[in-house]
């Protein structure tokens, strides 16, 4: 069972390291919006997530605007409001799970023996 498990490691290992150079190499993410770039010249995973915690916030005030103005009767674009208020839905969700594997990761760490 441990040969299996150390096993399974080294392969988890090897996919994140190969993941890691790729991104290295050629960045999938927008720098200008997510992942601002950390002193050491690679990206920063906390400064990365503070940029996402504050996009979703944007969402969500942008989506609470759109339903505010419909219910007020200042604008007559529900379906607008409708699509802002989903998108701050599915960041928000989006988000969380990122959280949860985040967790679940640190948890898997802690246990491994020392």
């Amino acid at each position: 069972m441990g040969t299996e498990l150390a096993g399974l490691i080294r392969a988890d290992l090897a996919a994140l390291t190969n993941d890691a150079s790729r991104l290295a190499v050629a960045p999938a993410i927008d720098a200008g919006r997510i992942g601002q770039a950390a002193p050491s010249g690679g990206f920063s995973f906390a400064q990365t997530m503070k940029d996402a915690v504050t996009s979703v916030d944007q969402d969500q005030q942008v989506a609470s605007e759109k339903m505010a103005a419909v219910e007020s009767g200042k604008s007559d674009d529900l379906v607008g409001a409708m699509l802002s208020s989903q998108q701050a839905n599915l960041s928000f969700s989006m988000l969380m799970q990122v959280r949860n594997k985040v967790m679940g990761a640190m948890d898997e760490l802690l246990k491994l023996p020392v």
